[in-house]
């Protein structure tokens, strides 16, 4: 039986004379979503903020505009509500009370009270869970957060160094820190919630993205060797066709494999599952229209290339 190809077999593409465009392009996405981070914001989850968060099912539903003013005729603060699912599922999001967990327990016994009055004729409100992060944890949480996603950066730059060169390091960080920062621009343009479970999909980008571009690093590498004369940007369009199939495949199945769970995988993991499908997406772009160019443009030569697996042995 014949295997699936997803692009012909003698697919010559000319990603190399399309970087200029390409860098155009992954510049204008990368300088907008530092703008937004910086101009709007990280809508930062209670795993950041400090606060807490409550799950619950109404018996009918709601109307949020009034339900919330009567919650927040509590004095406790700005209480956001959300739908979280169905229209009769909400998440109630309580900020940090002062004095300490007893006080924010008696907040949280306010609210449930607000509620069951409010249905009291309807029937009963299911309370689903109640999750409380204290102010120090939250930002204990951000820095540790910020500091996973550094030195994962850093130990992916030692591991390509010293599998490859140090030129194929330094193209395979930059386009790793592209992936980070335009999906780290995704949230704050939607401003979705930005929690734990959203750095921990940003770690599994770079992974995803770094076996995609050392994939192709590779073959780059292999072709080196094998094309003593050929001139350097077509060597490298090669090479990245040569592995585009491969590419597209792989990125093809992950994809169906995220959508089936963000269409049925619930409100729960959808955030985290949005952010890995456009992780996808722009890993799969980096590691074919900035990692490749990039590691063009760092003055490699054929001379450089000694270590490896695919180097020539002595007889």
């Amino acid at each position: 039986m014949k295997g699936i190809r997803l692009v012909p077999e003698e697919t010559n593409f000319n990603f190399i004379g399309l970087r200029f465009l390409a860098y155009a392009l992954s510049a204008a996405l990368v300088l907008g979503s530092i703008g937004l981070a910086v101009q709007r914001g990280l809508n930062f989850g209670i795993d950041f903020t400090g606060g807490t968060v409550i799950e619950v099912r109404t018996p009918e539903m709601p109307d949020l505009a009034e339900l919330r003013a009567l919650l927040n005729d509590l004095d406790l603060g700005a209480i956001t509500l959300q739908e979280f699912g169905s229209p009769e599922d909400l998440l109630i999001r309580l900020p940090e009370q002062k004095g300490g967990i007893e006080v924010q327990q008696m907040a949280i016994e306010d609210v449930r009270e607000a509620l069951n009055d409010i249905y009291a004729d309807a029937g009963e409100v299911d309370y689903r869970r109640t999750e409380f992060v204290g102010p120090q944890v939250g930002s204990e949480l951000k820095k540790q957060g910020l500091m996973a996603v550094l030195f994962s950066l850093a130990g992916i730059l030692a591991y390509v160094w010293f599998r490859f060169e140090w030129q194929f390091g330094v193209a395979s960080i930059i386009a790793l820190a592209h992936d980070a920062i335009v999906t780290i621009g995704l949230f704050a343009l939607t401003q979705m919630e930005f929690n734990l479970s959203t750095v921990a999909a940003i770690l599994m980008i770079a992974g995803y993205s770094i076996n995609d571009t050392v994939i192709v690093f590779d073959r780059i590498r292999e072709n080196l060797r094998k094309f003593k004369k050929m001139p350097l940007p077509e060597l490298f369009n090669k090479s990245v066709n040569e592995m585009l199939g491969r590419t597209l495949m792989t990125s093809g199945t992950t994809l169906l494999a995220l959508i089936a769970l963000y269409v049925f995988g619930g409100e729960v993991i959808q955030g985290f599952i949005y952010a890995l499908i456009f992780g996808i997406v722009v890993g799969t772009y980096s590691s074919v229209f900035v990692a490749a160019p990039v590691l063009l443009n760092t003055g490699l030569k054929r001379g450089e290339i000694q270590n490896g697996d695919a180097a020539p042995q002595k007889a």
